[in-house]
């Protein structure tokens, strides 16, 4: 058995059975590291708050780029990670205030960087470049920057992010109902680009 498998297991069992969804990996961290998959490096990641968590803050009303890095950020970087929407003038102050990473404004880090764009720039930062991840981002980018020609998905995507902005209020909520949407649209990049739909019902 594959070194800290039955640790995992039993670390999975007991998370299960508080009702908390968990998973084991197969082949645990070797595996994982063994298969070429990216790692991300500590030194890389913003200072935790008191609760271990990092945090983040951009403007408010997000569409594309500010729901999918959050997305990003949760599901390969920190699962508990705190997001602040703000008004635009005041994304520094707050993070300045919080000690929280701004992200897709003028100015900082983790911004659009060419024809790229927030997305673009984390998966960069991170090293999470993977094949599925590069064309989520590539969707992303057409969305996010008026140019659907990058991916036919990428039309979509704008319009479900702008139904999902008229949908919700608060910013939260809409982060948290777009979540499966771009579960979905990263499942789909991994796994399931070469499967077709037609219609086969007989006249």
């Amino acid at each position: 058995m594959p070194k800290g498998l039955k640790r995992a297991q039993g670390v999975a069992g007991l998370l299960r059975a508080e009702g908390i969804a968990a998973q084991y990996l197969d082949g645990g961290f070797l595996g994982w590291a063994g298969a070429g998959l990216p790692l991300v490096d500590p030194a890389c990641l913003p200072a935790p708050d008191a609760q271990g968590r990092t945090r983040w803050v951009t403007r408010n009303r997000p569409k594309i780029d500010r729901i999918a890095c959050p997305w990003l950020i949760r599901r390969f970087i920190d699962p508990r990670a705190v997001f602040l929407f703000v008004g635009a003038s005041e994304v520094q102050a707050v993070a300045d205030l919080t000690g929280a990473v701004p992200f897709d404004i003028e100015g900082v880090r983790v911004s659009h960087r060419g024809d790229g764009c927030s997305f673009d720039a984390m998966i960069e930062d991170f090293g999470l470049a993977v094949p599925a991840l590069d064309t989520l981002a590539r969707i992303i980018r057409g969305a996010d920057t008026a140019r659907p020609d990058l991916a036919p998905e990428a039309a979509g995507l704008l319009a479900v992010s702008l139904g999902l902005s008229r949908m919700h209020t608060d910013d939260l909520a809409q982060l948290d109902a777009a979540m499966v949407v771009y579960d979905a649209l990263y499942r789909w990049a991994r796994d399931a680009q070469d499967e077709v739909h037609t219609w086969t019902g007989k006249r």
